[in-house]
């Protein structure tokens, strides 16, 4: 027997709260009306450099100490930047009541992305997880014309897999977000800001097809922002999202995002792949907080990010970034926001067209070890960086190298440029470590370095980063 609680979106809830939507807690709250939007850099999701060609700048904060699974070494705080982005998760400080789950409205971006004509049709196949006697299906979407795909057969697919996720605290605190289904055993993926922040003896629970079902952590990973749940109690007939190739997408592909924004569960949206291996720097979170050490510094989640302009608002968190044949691209994660420098209207606190996903093949590394381990590994080549000044060719200019590190054996020194990363531009050391931080520990990745004005590329085989 499954554990089951009623649905808590319903219309009356919506109806009896359209009045109180502002929500509470410790991520960024939307400004009243009337009034400048302000962004706290310390509750902000996302603090971005940006490098241009042609401008004198000042050495950036060293990304690849920052991050232990670069290095190892000292800690730092990124500097706050006028482009922010925010966490996709709802909090909120105050009780609810019940059934009611419907918090904040924001004003909504232009949907982009044409839904086409032609037919589509479905492909049901039965997945049999390891060491599972349930059985799950798994739809592939087949579309009779690629080029104009149709996009309500992929929402009504996909969406079956897609969870909404309260997680409620012994002190009234809640946090709305999204999940994927991965398996037949019952595993969701989502962040991990989603699920921690509110304490550890918070009760979780998932509805999947408007059913709910207690559900419990089995791993997370702040390096990442990403975590793993597994319902209580699951159904046989449950809908798995299938991964694709995230290596393979293309700027301009068009994807559709499905999710829980606001408390708005089963709410899709359409664009396209805006940029990919965009650097996304966000707070790494906890149990109960940021990850903070005794440096002073906060440690970050440093993301080679998909970039989108399908529209995806606070509650999108966790939920599932997805192709025309309906199987998982990303995860979103995190939205930009401009601070009240760049615009003075309130009405922009929201989707302004710039969200940001974790790469599926990143998610399934990660998940994979979450499930097996209860925690996950992260690459390292062992060095420190800065990001150049002045004029000339971006990149990140290696400041120390570790002795004995993946990079020192490659041969890496002091003062070398690295420009690429497995022919992936590097413009900063934050997207040094970004693009780092996407291979696999063990895997070869290929340095692209200039050194006294030649450029050649060094082959760095990766290596487990301490915890």
């Amino acid at each position: 027997m499954s554990t089951q609680n009623p649905n808590p979106w319903s219309r009356e809830a919506w109806q009896q709260n359209s009045n109180s939507f502002t929500p509470q807690g410790p991520y960024p709250q939307q400004p009243q009306p009337g009034q400048p939007q302000q962004v706290n850099a310390q509750q902000a999701y996302f603090g971005q450099q940006a490098s241009r060609p042609g401008t004198q700048q000042q050495p950036q904060p060293d990304y690849a100490q920052q991050e232990q699974a670069e290095t190892g070494g000292a800690q730092e705080a990124p500097q706050p930047s006028t482009l922010q982005a925010a966490p996709l998760a709802l909090t909120s400080t105050q009780p609810t009541k019940p059934r009611s789950r419907v918090a904040g409205i924001v004003a909504l971006a232009v949907l982009a992305g044409a839904v086409g004509g032609g037919g589509a049709g479905y492909g049901v196949a039965t997945y049999l997880g390891s060491g599972q006697t349930g059985a799950a299906t798994t739809t592939q979407i087949v579309q009779a014309d690629g080029s104009h795909p149709d996009w309500a057969t992929v929402a009504q697919a996909a969406s079956k897999a897609v969870a909404s996720i309260t997680v409620a605290a012994a002190n009234g605190s809640e946090s709305l977000g999204s999940g994927v289904v991965i398996d037949a055993a019952g595993h969701i993926v989502t962040n991990n800001h989603v699920i921690s922040g509110v304490g550890s003896q918070a009760t979780i629970t998932v509805v999947l097809d408007n059913v709910a079902y207690d559900a419990t952590v089995i791993g997370t990973d702040s390096t990442t922002d990403l975590a793993v749940l597994q319902l209580v109690d699951p159904p046989t007939d449950l809908n798995v999202m299938s991964f694709a190739d995230s290596s393979s997408l293309a700027v301009g592909d068009e994807v559709m995002a499905i999710g829980n924004p606001l408390g708005l569960d089963d709410t899709v949206t359409t664009g396209i792949i805006s940029a990919l291996n965009r650097p996304v720097t966000t707070e790494a979170v906890t149990d109960n907080s940021p990850v903070s050490h005794s440096s002073g510094g906060t440690d970050v989640v440093v993301t080679a990010a998909i970039q989108t302009n399908a529209a995806i608002n606070p509650g999108n968190s966790g939920g599932a970034l997805i192709n025309s044949s309906g199987e998982l691209v990303g995860i979103t994660s995190s939205i930009a926001t401009l601070s009240s420098g760049q615009s003075s209207s309130s009405s922009e606190s929201g989707s302004i067209g710039l969200g940001f996903a974790i790469p599926a093949n990143q998610v399934k590394y990660v998940a994979d070890q979450l499930i097996a381990t209860g925690s996950a590994q992260h690459p390292q080549i062992g060095i420190s960086a800065q990001d150049v000044t002045g004029t000339g060719q971006l990149g990140a200019e290696v400041t120390n190298v570790t002795s004995g590190s993946p990079a020192a054996s490659a041969g890496v020194q002091a003062g070398d440029l690295i420009t690429a990363v497995d022919g992936n531009p590097v413009t900063s050391t934050e997207s040094l470590v970004a693009l780092v931080r996407a291979s696999q520990v063990g895997q070869e990745i290929t340095l692209t370095v200039q050194r006294n004005g030649q450029s050649s590329d060094v082959s760095v085989t990766t290596t487990a980063a301490s915890r």
